[in-house]
């Protein structure tokens, strides 16, 4: 029997979350910035990113290794690289991500580097916090072999998704999207519930088709759009070289940041009115029989975030149980 859903408001949800990361050693700013992130995930609409993402850090490899400050390993006037001190993604990136926007913000560019880090969260996060400062970002993440190449049978790229944030009169316009026809951290979610994949995006360790979630992890995740989504996940993997992997025995993670300032090209508030213009366009498209809206990337997710705010949240619940027992090591 299905273990029952339980519902939270967004401040129930950020007590548990900062609790859970508190019981397992994360010191109290750590845990808001961490929450923050996982919450805001679950407000749009992506469960398996949210609080059901925290039970997986401590289930990491990395996890039960020594961590140390993130700290500067190269810095120009117009880029900066990291070394993230074996730190969660979803901490690192952001603190990158608040680096990213200082520089560009100064200089009118901005690429910003990260490598010793793992599992970073969703990507639309940071490239939204860029955006807001009125910047045009671009974030790709690579990670380790979990995503195997077309005709192969073992994994090679990491999920390696690649996002965009442009300025407009309206909010960010953004595109977050992995290049694996399925989200490591959905699988992960898949595995823990005992729940099914789809057809077609996974293999087992044979290279036989699955969608038995423990018979994927143990295999491989398959590239989007074949041959398109493996060139897009090749590309992101050598940027993850730029972002300095590899320079970190052990770290096979690397992560970039581009930003600049629209008026290094056009006028800032032009350049807002006519994305605007253009979204506006493209929604105004006329419409297929039974389509009853032409929906922008991004938008299903902030309408989600406006109504989820108000109504909170629901978690399964042996997820909701399982946090609490992480929250539990933190009592006396």
């Amino acid at each position: 029997m299905a273990a029952a859903r339980v519902h939270l408001s967004v401040e129930e949800a950020r007590a548990l979350g900062e609790s859970a990361l508190k019981g397992i050693g994360y010191p109290p700013e750590e845990a808001r910035i961490v929450t923050d992130h996982v919450i805001d995930a679950a407000l749009c609409g992506y469960e398996y990113s949210g609080l059901a993402k925290l039970l997986n850090i401590p289930e990491h490899r990395r996890f039960g290794l020594p961590r140390g400050p993130i700290r500067l390993i190269h810095e120009t006037p117009v880029s900066a690289l990291y070394d993230g001190g074996n730190n969660v993604g979803m901490l690192a990136m952001y603190h990158a991500a608040k680096a990213t926007i200082a520089k560009a913000a100064e200089h009118g560019v901005a690429v910003v580097g990260m490598t010793n880090s793992w599992m970073s969260g969703r990507s639309a996060y940071f490239v939204e916090m860029i955006a807001r400062a009125d910047l045009v970002a671009i974030h790709t993440a690579a990670s380790g072999g979990v995503v195997a190449p077309p005709g192969g049978t073992k994994g090679a790229l990491g999920t390696n998704p690649i996002a965009f944030a442009i300025p407009t009169a309206d909010g960010p316009l953004i595109l977050d999207m992995g290049t694996s026809a399925f989200m490591a951290t959905e699988l992960q979610l898949r595995v823990r519930l005992g729940r099914e994949l789809p057809e077609g995006v996974a293999i087992d360790r044979d290279g036989r088709p699955t969608r038995d979630p423990v018979k994927a992890r143990d295999g491989a995740l398959l590239p989007f759009g074949g041959y398109k989504g493996f060139g897009l996940g090749l590309v992101v993997q050598a940027l993850g070289v730029l972002g300095g992997a590899g320079l970190v025995p052990g770290a096979e993670d690397g992560y970039l940041f581009i930003a600049f300032r629209p008026d290094l090209l056009v006028p800032l508030e032009q350049a807002k009115r006519e994305v605007s213009a253009l979204i506006a366009r493209v929604k105004a498209t006329p419409r297929a029989a039974g389509v009853a809206e032409i929906r922008i990337p991004g938008e299903n997710s902030a309408r989600s975030r406006a109504r989820l705010s108000r109504e909170g949240i629901e978690i399964d619940g042996l997820v909701y149980e399982a946090l609490h027992r992480l929250a539990g090591r933190n009592r006396p």
